[in-house]
């Protein structure tokens, strides 16, 4: 049996992958590893207690039950805020003095999907460790070991916290180093987590909003809107001559955005954009961005050619926010759309991200296309190969020779990248080549390699 737990906590199938059997039964594992330290000392009889929040998926419902049973029958006080986006209870969580937090989302997956995210103490992500430690106990306890369960009084009790939106939204608005009035903004929600706030705090900022992807059913979550699918947000910015359009995934702790033209403004962009910004702000801290090896190599050139220093980890947000607090910087993110703005937010924060890049627009008075223009994208193809066995990638000597020869053959003005998703069953092929038809050609043809060598 594979590890539960992925590289964004723990995904599958709502009802066929993600049970709720399987919901309750982590939940009370994440309890007892998470709350150790606070079940030994002596804090005036305090229960530990958990914020629990969800994206409007219909499987989120029965999911969130299975949860909230599970940890009340730790001895888990829970305070249910609803739907919220994932960094709306990550920031909860650190500003209640949650003992750890609970978001039911699968992001930008289709609807189907669902899945599970831990916060630690603060609304950090969880390390390997600690999921480790989890997904141990779980399956201890799958095996036939039973829960010391608490009884009577010690039991946890379960809240509606409704001033979780609001405290979230002034949260937003309250951080931003300027205003946005007179700026017309289409918000993009995603029929999701965001629904409701993005729009909100967008307005409270100052902006004339026009909202769209804001009438979530359970259904419709992503579903040919939000930052994975821009086309409904580029329209709606050329049908409103709107100066900008923002949109966010199903969680909304991704952002993309779209300039007054209809033309993609990508991460490695919005990430140039935030640099620039902060290190005249003098809030860029060691004038560093963080970025991951699928960031475009003009990213790179850009923020050299700035005087800024990039350092690169591997692919998902988390290994992002470690490389930033390690080394004790203010700014990094994704090409996805992930960014992490550590003085204001312990993950990515997709509302947050867009409102910052609206700020920098509405200070500077010069248009997003200009700003984005700070880089220049290197032509960059990303195909997503399927159906294949993705945890022999790194044994395949057919494709490791096929990848040398890419290489040789782009020589220094291009670069490879094979990675297989830690969220869905693919592996990611990702060229770049200063020519598009080659990079065309030579992602095209290590895609089939991946497929004879995989299939």
């Amino acid at each position: 049996m594979g590890r539960l737990f992925g590289t964004d906590g723990v995904r599958g199938v709502a009802n066929a992958d993600l049970t709720a059997e399987l919901a309750l039964g982590l939940s009370v594992a994440a309890a007892r590893v998470l709350t150790v330290t606070e079940s030994q000392e002596s804090t005036c009889g305090r229960r530990p207690t958990a914020v629990v929040g969800r994206d409007p998926r219909a499987s989120g419902e029965f999911l969130e039950a299975a949860v909230v049973a599970g940890l009340a029958s730790a001895g888990v006080d829970v305070l249910r805020v609803g739907v919220l986006p994932t960094p709306a209870v990550a920031y909860l969580t650190g500003s209640l003095g949650a003992s750890f937090g609970v978001m039911l989302s699968a992001s930008h997956n289709p609807m189907p999907d669902n899945g599970i995210k831990f916060f630690a103490r603060g609304g950090h992500k969880l390390a390997d460790e600690l999921e480790d430690r989890i997904e141990a106990l779980y399956r201890e306890h799958a095996a036939g070991q039973p829960w010391d369960r608490p009884v009577g009084a010690g039991v946890g009790r379960v809240t509606e916290h409704t001033e979780g939106f609001d405290a979230y939204v002034a949260h937003l608005v309250g951080v931003l180093p300027n205003r946005v009035d007179g700026l017309r903004i289409v918000v993009d929600a995603a029929h999701g987590a965001a629904s409701r706030v993005a729009p909100e705090a967008f307005a409270r900022a100052g902006a004339d909003v026009i909202s769209i992807g804001d009438a979530p059913d359970g259904l419709n979550i992503n579903d040919g809107c939000g930052s994975t699918h821009l086309n409904a947000l580029r329209e709606a910015v050329l049908a409103h001559g709107a100066d900008l359009g923002i949109a966010v995934d199903g969680d909304a702790d991704r952002c993309l955005a779209v300039d007054r033209d209809g033309a993609e403004v990508d991460g490695d962009q919005i990430l140039a954009v935030l640099g620039v910004a902060m290190r005249e702000a003098g809030t860029l801290r060691e004038d560093t961005v963080v970025s991951t090896v699928m960031s475009n190599l003009g990213f790179t050139l850009a923020m050299e050619h700035q005087g800024l220093r990039v350092r690169q980890t591997a692919v998902g947000d988390r290994y992002v926010l470690e490389e930033m607090r390690r080394g004790g910087y203010s700014l990094g993110g994704e090409q996805s759309g992930h960014v992490i703005v550590l003085d204001h937010a312990t993950t990515g924060d997709g509302s947050l991200t867009g409102l910052m890049l609206a700020a920098r627009v509405a200070a500077t008075r010069r248009p997003l296309a200009e700003l984005a223009g700070v880089m220049t994208r290197l032509p960059q193809v990303l195909i997503n190969v399927r159906d294949v066995d993705r945890a022999r990638v790194a044994d395949s000597r057919e494709l490791a020779e096929a990848v040398a020869e890419a290489e040789r053959v782009l020589g220094e003005t291009g670069r490879v990248l094979l990675r297989p998703s830690g969220t869905e069953p693919l592996v990611r092929v990702m060229v770049e080549a200063a020519d598009a038809t080659q990079a065309r050609t030579v992602a095209g043809g290590l895609a089939d390699v991946v497929k004879s060598a995989l299939g």
